[in-house]
């Protein structure tokens, strides 16, 4: 689909970058010509990503941080400008996420999902950002938020307000900041199953299918049709989408906003059944 050179030299950084879906961007990214940099908390997991990436070649260095920690955060930023000598992307992918009733919930669960997305994508929002704009040089920052980030969702209620605070934060930051050359792009992705965080959102096969009901397409998004997304997002061809959250769902989110969309229940002939009903009742 793309160009090898699509992304040719450009230095990206990934929290969240050594598994699940940050992962694939990167050895996406990677695949098109960018210099990688991906972090999280758990430098095993980053060291072991690092060395089966590498294998396919490419630049990829690691380091760990806890996005929730403004300092480890700007340590991390610092390392990875050392090593490359700049940052010219930057993938807010990090997350936390389980579902609950809300009622349920503690305060330190709480936080524990609004500290990583919201305050740990502010963070290095904020660090990367203020660098840029001291060096003169523009950028582009793609956040990944949720299909719910503008609608909501019950039993996901932390999940739900931070990343509609990571979306406020993307089309703010469009308009103020797109002065400086800083652009702001968001992915919005439905259902996209990775290890861990599905089994704690859909804990029972029962569970996992009446979810997968809700999608018009009939299945689950694969890895790399959103990679493929935030390359194109994040390369020369997107320099003018700026604010924009484009939604990767197969379109449930727009069934279920539909009054009507559980009517794809009926049957034909129901259908026929009702169609007589009607005419008989003009007649």
């Amino acid at each position: 689909m793309f160009d090898g050179a699509l992304l040719q030299d450009k230095v990206v950084l990934i929290t969240g970058g050594g598994t699940g879906l940050g992962r694939a961007m990167g050895e996406k990214f990677l695949s098109l010509g960018a210099k990688l940099a991906i972090t999280s908390r758990r430098e095993e997991v980053l060291a072991k990503a690092a060395a089966e990436i590498r294998v396919n070649g490419g630049d990829v260095f690691y380091h760990p941080c806890d996005v929730r920690d403004p300092q480890q955060v700007a340590a991390m930023i610092t390392a990875v400008e050392q090593h490359f000598g700049r940052i010219d992307v930057l993938i807010n992918n990090a997350a936390g996420n389980f579902a609950s009733p809300t009622e349920h919930l503690s305060p330190r669960a709480v936080d524990a999902v609004l500290n990583i997305v919201l305050h740990g994508t502010f963070y290095t929002t904020l660090e990367l950002g203020k660098r840029w704009i001291e060096q003169g040089v523009g950028g582009t920052m793609l956040n990944i938020v949720t299909s719910y980030a503008s609608t909501g969702s019950a039993f996901v209620v932390p999940s739900a307000a931070a990343k509609a605070g990571v979306l406020a934060l993307t089309r703010s930051l469009a308009v103020e900041w797109a002065r400086y050359g800083i652009r702001q792009v968001a992915i919005a992705p439905g259902l996209f199953p990775t290890d861990g965080a599905w089994s704690r959102l859909a804990p029972t096969p029962e569970l996992s299918q009446k979810l997968l009901h809700r999608v018009p397409l009939g299945r689950v998004g694969e890895k790399d049709e959103l990679a493929n997304l935030a390359a194109y997002l994040i390369s020369d061809f997107a320099a003018y989408i700026n604010g924009e959250v484009i939604t990767i769902d197969g379109g449930e989110w727009l069934q279920g906003a539909g009054q009507f969309n559980d009517l794809l229940e009926v049957t034909d002939e129901q259908w026929v059944s009702l169609a007589e009903m009607t005419r008989k009742g003009k007649s």
